[in-house]
């Protein structure tokens, strides 16, 4: 577990919890502090550390196999992450999972692969990781789970294309899905976005 980062309350049964994965060049330092605008206050909080701060070392949309098999290796960092949390006994419909930029491509790549009832995925300028996307790739059924996916329309890393395409597939697999976009070109989280998570999921 040398590679997670602690904070928030400790893990129980009927607890509420999330794993809060950092961008590219980040830390799960510096995701975690958004503990201070997001109202976690209730939750345990789990956030990976990448290798070298980095996922996978080109574009979410490079071909499959250049990122390979760093995509995989962290892939597997965040279920280390979810098993940790459900071995305490948080069920996975308490679990919350948020990451920005490359963290929100992982977000929304681990939760496809495992689509089942989680509390939440949030994407902050994200998208499902490929070249191409395949729905072969993924399996299960997100049972109504509510899921963000937030940017602006101008991101020079994350085309709103693929965000719109990676909305539609969640859709198709039973989530709930919000596409929330901004007309400015900033690669940030902005206040707007912080705002609507606290009252549609945190509330």
């Amino acid at each position: 577990m040398s590679n997670l980062i602690f904070a928030g309350k400790k893990p129980v049964e009927g607890g509420k919890a999330a794993i809060l994965i950092h961008g590219r060049g980040a830390s799960a330092e510096s995701i975690l502090s958004l503990k201070s605008y997001l109202n976690l206050d209730q939750y345990a909080l789990v956030a990976p550390q990448a290798s070298d701060n980095t996922w996978y070392p080109y574009s979410f949309m490079a071909p499959d196999e250049s990122n390979q098999p760093k995509l995989e290796q962290s892939l597997s960092q965040i279920q280390d992450a979810f098993e940790y949390l459900t071995k305490a006994g948080v069920s996975p419909a308490d679990i919350l999972i948020l990451g920005f930029s490359q963290g929100a491509c992982l977000s929304l790549e681990f939760s496809a692969r495992n689509a089942q009832k989680f509390k939440g995925i949030i994407a902050f300028t994200g998208g499902l990781i490929g070249e191409n996307l395949s729905p072969s790739t993924y399996q299960g059924d997100f049972q109504n789970t509510p899921i963000l996916i937030s940017g602006s329309d101008q991101d020079f890393h994350v085309p709103f294309a693929r965000m719109e395409e990676s909305s539609n597939l969640l859709e198709k697999m039973g989530a709930n899905v919000k596409l929330l976009t901004f007309k400015d070109p900033a690669h940030t989280i902005r206040q707007e976005e912080v705002d609507w998570v606290n009252e549609h999921f945190l509330g």
